[in-house]
């Protein structure tokens, strides 16, 4: 199995987003990305939903289109369930590139657009609390948990 540090950068190729600072949590069960939905409609008989990300710190912000998978009451990390829309899209960490369930929410109050949870983890990654950017092309591997 590939060993990740407690954050790294990862792509989402079909969204057109790249080196995304993602949290790597295996407590969390879904992963989630900031996502404002801005519209639900249907392209070939298939749902999609239209959302925008902006990552203040990165500078990105783009409208993202994405195969609308369900709507889900996930609970967030106060305990509070909320219904969130659920996309499938491929997710790239290091040279690993898999279909990941992801979950739009408001993280713009997070420290990372991203969070990557323990179903997209499973049976593909050990996770090393102590080291940050193990598997983030261009950051060199940091030891120690420092923010």
């Amino acid at each position: 199995m590939i060993t990740v540090g407690w954050r790294e950068l990862v792509n989402l190729p079909d969204l057109g987003l790249k080196g995304v600072p993602a949290k790597i949590d295996s407590g969390a069960r879904t992963s989630s990305l900031h996502g404002i939905v801005l519209d639900e409609f249907k392209r070939d008989g298939e749902k999609f939903v239209r959302f925008e990300v902006f990552f203040p710190g990165t500078k990105v912000m783009q409208v993202c289109e994405a195969v609308h998978v369900d709507v889900r009451g996930i609970t967030s990390s106060n305990g509070e369930t909320q219904l969130r829309y659920v996309i499938k899209t491929p997710l790239q960490i290091g040279e690993l590139s898999f279909r990941a369930e992801i979950s739009l929410a408001d993280r713009s109050d997070m420290k990372f657009p991203m969070l990557i949870g323990r179903s997209a983890l499973r049976r593909r990654f050990l996770v090393d609390s102590g080291n940050s950017w193990l598997q983030s092309s261009g950051r060199e591997p940091v030891k120690g948990h420092k923010p």
